[in-house]
């Protein structure tokens, strides 16, 4: 990935790229895609309402509280995106259909319509790029030091999707490399605080495990996503018991692994 700046971004935004406990000395690294549901400047409301801007359609709410917590538990880094995916999605590639979505469940998006392709390579120039290549930075420097990495993703779901309830509770995904998610579902098997399914509510095939394809699978490095329901983290309590219970489901998974 080549990463050539613009001026997509103004001086009343922040660089789309957050890091937290950069030297934190665990094996997990963190990534929250969805974490913000932040706008440019320069895109101002992308001619949505309110409510529309504050729903999951901007991001996934209570991820990035819950990858924090799992981060202190696990002494783990953070990295995560400072703006919507709105903008642009930074867990899928450039030119996906996915990346800038003009209607998103059912909302139309004014803003992201007839784009030119000049545009749409200039959000992904401002976001797509920066992000994505901080993430193998990270993973790069930490192989230099002879700090291993297991990459985990961190999301969050609407309990309703077109009207249709989901049961599942918490989803571990993988792609093509399972270890780990078998070790966290075999782990979960049994627990009475939540139904945890694999690869659901979405899997592969939706194009959700983009950065574990893009870092994880190339490097043969442990990894997982993880989606978490978002009413069971829509309150700081809930963020708390989920943040604990992945946290204990990682961390015993990664031993058993280990053993």
């Amino acid at each position: 990935m080549t990463f050539v700046p613009t001026d997509f971004l103004t001086s009343e935004d922040e660089s789309p790229v957050a890091i937290e406990r950069a030297d934190a000395v665990g094996d997990v690294l963190l990534v929250c895609e969805h974490a913000s549901r932040r706008l440019p400047s320069r895109l101002g409301t992308l001619g949505l309402s309110q409510e529309a801007l504050s729903s999951h359609i901007a991001w996934d709410p209570g991820a990035l509280a819950v990858a924090r917590l799992m981060a202190e538990g696990l002494d783990a880094c953070l990295i995560y995106q400072r703006f919507s995916r709105l903008a642009f999605d930074c867990n899928r590639p450039p030119g996906a259909p996915g990346a800038i979505r003009d209607v998103s469940e059912v909302f139309r998006v004014p803003g992201n319509e007839n784009l030119s392709e000049t545009e749409k390579a200039a959000r992904a120039q401002a976001l797509y790029y920066p992000f994505q290549d901080r993430i193998g930075a990270e993973i790069k420097d930490r192989h230099a030091r002879g700090q291993a990495t297991v990459l985990v993703t961190v999301h969050s779901f609407t309990p309703v999707y077109y009207g249709t309830p989901r049961a599942v509770e918490i989803g571990i995904l993988h792609d093509e490399d399972s270890r780990l998610a078998d070790r966290m579902l075999a782990a979960a098997d049994g627990n009475k605080q939540y139904r945890v399914e694999r690869n659901e509510p979405y899997g592969p095939a939706d194009g959700v495990t983009h950065t574990l394809v893009l870092h994880a699978l190339p490097a043969g490095l442990l990894n997982v996503m993880i989606e978490v329901r978002n009413d069971l983290i829509d309150t700081e309590a809930g963020q708390r018991i989920v943040a604990g219970f992945l946290t204990e489901l990682l961390a015993k998974s990664l031993r058993d692994i280990q053993r």
